[in-house]
């Protein structure tokens, strides 16, 4: 099928993860695999936020400084940042230095803990914006005209109505795919039935 190629273990793949084994690697054990964890579902908020305008390649090769960064981006820890923590984020040259980016975090653990607070969880709110049905077959060029959904808007206008930023329906879709709200491993993809929904 148009858009799945070949590894060297001869397994079909999406397209868009050939370029690099972590790229893979992220592609088979990660990406589209249903998460509940809030730690997990804030820190990839956050990182589809600073991916905005970046491949998401390159911020999966600084994943893990900015999870150093951002005490493992649990955001009880980062909704206590202030002025001095911004400043001495702008200097990380390991991480993305877009002062934007970085307060968007701060006020977004902020936002996070209310919202814990309000729903018992990231989870419990975040898992009601899953879609109730999908197309029966995922195709590149399908894939390729989804950049966003009917429910990624109202989540992405929820959130800021909330207070959030850097939530925009685009980066929220892409957020939702990673994980697993929607199952957007293309049919064929061997990592469709695996642990993704």
């Amino acid at each position: 099928m148009d858009g799945l190629f070949l590894g060297e273990d001869n397994l079909p793949r999406c397209w868009w993860c050939q370029s690099t084994p972590a790229y893979r690697l992220y592609h088979d054990t990660e990406w589209g695999f249903p998460v509940h964890d809030d730690r997990r579902l804030f820190e990839k908020l956050c990182l589809e936020g600073f991916q905005s305008g970046l491949s998401w390649l390159t911020i999966l090769n600084k994943r893990e400084a900015f999870r150093r960064a951002f005490r493992q981006f649990d955001f009880a820890q980062v909704a206590g940042f202030g002025g001095k923590d911004v400043e001495r984020l702008l200097q990380d040259a390991s991480i993305v230095r877009h002062r934007g980016k970085i307060e968007a975090t701060i006020n977004n653990a902020r936002r996070a803990c209310d919202m814990a607070s309000e729903f018992g969880g990231l989870d419990a709110y975040l898992w009601r914006y899953r879609p109730a049905g999908r197309p029966p077959e995922i195709t590149k060029e399908w894939l390729m005209k989804q950049s966003t959904s009917p429910e990624s808007m109202a989540l992405s206008k929820d959130l800021k109505k909330r207070g959030w930023r850097f939530v925009g329906p685009t980066t929220v879709y892409a957020f939702m795919q990673a994980m697993g709200l929607v199952n957007d491993h293309l049919t064929g993809c061997h990592v469709r039935h695996k642990g993704a929904l």
